[in-house]
């Protein structure tokens, strides 16, 4: 007698992603990582490649000392590193949250 769903080779009921995306908490959760990713994403990539382009059209800027042979290029490049560290605290801390709502989802689809 044939199920009420269909079945993988495994024996386990297949998944319905088209019920899946239709429900409203799943797309909840898509906006929620695209309005976080997106504007990151942006962010990181402008922040990335203002070094190489303030370099190149303000070198007088750039050679700016701060204190001794520092200069405005060299803590701009570090900063580089704490802004890839804070925005990965920011991803983990986000996705920890996306997580959640991905089990409420999977949870209300009973998979």
């Amino acid at each position: 007698m044939p199920s009420s769903s269909p079945e993988t080779a495994s024996g386990k009921p297949a998944i319905n992603w088209e019920a899946i995306e239709a429900q409203a908490n799943f797309k909840s959760l898509i906006k929620k990582k695209v309005a976080f990713i997106v504007p990151c994403t942006v962010f990181f990539l402008a922040y990335y490649l203002a070094l190489p382009v303030l370099a190149g059209y303000m070198p007088g800027l750039m050679k700016t000392k701060v204190f001794g042979e520092v200069n405005i290029a060299y803590l701009f490049a570090l900063s580089q590193f704490f802004m890839a560290w804070i925005m990965a605290f920011l991803y983990v801390r986000a996705a920890s949250q996306w997580d959640k709502a991905a089990a409420e989802v999977l949870a209300e689809a009973k998979l």
